[in-house]
């Protein structure tokens, strides 16, 4: 059981991590390229209109099973609430706060690091908190290509018609999430600057 758990969070928080390196500049670049928006959006929708199952099976032909697959199928569900996040986050910013500070002479890397980020920083963790949620019950499926978790004891349990096996998979996945959910809220509590803090 813990071997399994621990599965399912390193494949998670590995899966997250790869989804966030990627998806956070991914959204800033767009609120610079305004012409690149429709594109890198429209993209990320698409990779979620199919299903879980089916980007894992279209996984299997080029990276066969196991590990590698399955984070490659959670980075791609994870990516687009953190693109669209990050995106939403900047452009909401009030315009006049941003001129602001470019009359008071910050260059652009500044505002976006002192100014836009901090700001839009509660916008950005809804979209990471969104991902990590989503990612920790999508990694279930990782148990029907080996690659591990705790999928593999609902799938055990499914097969075998043994409920108690299923539970033993199910409530600690959703027990995850909920964890997962109340430590990203402490990490963005503490990460907002208290001006901006709800």
């Amino acid at each position: 059981m813990l071997k399994l758990l621990s599965e399912h969070l390193v494949l998670t928080f590995v899966a997250v991590g790869i989804a966030a390196a990627i998806a956070l500049p991914m959204g800033i670049v767009i609120t610079r390229v305004r012409r690149l928006n429709f594109i890198v959006v429209g993209a990320a929708n698409l990779s979620q209109t199919v299903p879980s199952l089916a980007v894992l099976g279209l996984c299997i032909p080029f990276l066969g099973i196991g590990f590698v697959p399955s984070v490659v199928a959670l980075v791609l569900r994870a990516m687009l609430p953190i693109v669209v996040n990050t995106y939403v986050g900047i452009e909401g910013l009030e315009r006049s706060v941003v001129e602001s500070a470019r009359g008071m002479g910050m260059r652009d890397w500044q505002i976006l690091s002192m100014v836009e980020l901090p700001l839009a920083l509660p916008v950005i963790m809804a979209g990471l908190r969104n991902a990590t949620v989503m990612s920790i019950s999508i990694a279930t499926l990782a148990g029907l290509i080996g690659g591990g978790g705790l999928g593999e004891l609902i799938f055990r349990g499914v097969a075998m018609v043994d409920y108690p096996m299923v539970l033993a998979g199910a409530i600690p996945t959703a027990a995850l999430a909920i964890g997962a959910d109340v430590l990203m809220g402490r990490i963005e509590f503490q990460l907002t600057p208290k001006g901006v803090r709800v």
